[in-house]
């Protein structure tokens, strides 16, 4: 009973310990948001006060008043068209959709190569030099092929986008499964080899376990890049419906409405953002649950 009594405990001073982290780190984000504004504003202000022209020309294109950006959001993006906060967002879901496809493919993909790394010193030393190559190769130079070879095969035609953000997701997490597995405790890998283990129960029971901060480290690099490969990936595929088709269409028009360019970077951001608060709050439980923390 009384050890009921002190585990219960425990989890409560867990939890509010979590808490508090929470709220500091939440403090903290608002904190140097609150900064960013006012060194924007500040920094607009003193160039426009001064005339200085270095390292660029301070004026309502270059740099646009925050009232007139976040004032854009609820303006009509155009003539009989709903308010742009609006547009925004019904594109952001759809850019989300094909980042989070593409986040999935390369995340598989990613551990898969790990995995194999991992296993054959061979296929190691012959295919990780490519593997770092293709990260060399610009992703706007690849986006094109992509299209062609995927369309008319009568797939989706979002789905040439998330191979196109799948390619920018699987290096991070390939080379994080990688050293993840390669950095497992000896001792363990010991004891599971006096019990006869096979390679496999000592994958999934051991291994994968050890190397889950590497993975989610790896996840969380991934999850911003798919949200930017998925946008660039609409570029060249012609889709109008995401963030990429918005970008492309507020950049013509950018010496009229310059409020509007920035208004979708704005999301596109708090995009990627939402990628990543997803997959650090994944990893709060997923590693605290972990066979090494709960024992």
């Amino acid at each position: 009973m009384r050890r009921v009594g002190y585990t219960g405990a425990s989890d409560c001073g867990t939890e509010y310990v979590v808490t508090v982290n929470v709220l500091k780190r939440v403090g903290i984000f608002l904190l140097v948001l609150a900064a960013t504004c006012a060194f924007y504003m500040g920094y607009r202000q003193l160039f426009l006060s001064t005339g200085w022209t270095w390292p660029f020309k301070v004026d309502q294109y270059a740099m646009p008043r925050l009232q007139d950006i976040v004032s854009r959001l609820w303006e009509p993006a155009a003539t009989e068209q709903p308010p742009l906060a609006q547009l925004l967002v019904q594109r952001a879901l759809f850019t989300a959709r094909e980042a989070a496809v593409g986040f999935a493919i390369g995340a598989l993909v990613g551990i898969a190569i790990g995995v194999v790394f991992h296993f054959s010193n061979l296929m190691r030393r012959g295919f990780q030099p490519y593997v770092v190559g293709s990260q060399t190769v610009p992703i706007l130079a690849i986006a094109p092929m992509v299209v062609i070879w995927l369309g008319g095969q009568g797939l989706p035609v979002w789905m040439p986008v998330a191979v196109i953000s799948a390619f920018l997701t699987f290096f991070p997490v390939a080379i994080n499964t990688l050293r993840g597995l390669d950095s497992t405790d000896p001792r363990k890998l010991e004891l599971m080899r006096s019990y006869a283990a096979s390679e496999w129960s000592t994958l999934w029971r051991v291994k994968f376990p050890c190397s889950l901060p590497y993975l989610f480290s790896a996840f969380k690099v991934a999850a911003t890049a798919s949200v930017v490969g998925a946008i660039i990936g609409e570029l060249p595929s012609s889709i109008q419906d995401g963030l990429g088709g918005a970008i492309l269409n507020f950049a013509q028009y950018y010496s009229l409405d310059p409020s509007a360019l920035w208004a979708t970077n704005i999301i596109a951001a708090l995009l990627g953002i939402l990628f990543f608060c997803i997959v650090a709050v994944t990893e709060h439980f997923v590693v605290r649950r972990a066979p090494e923390n709960v024992a």
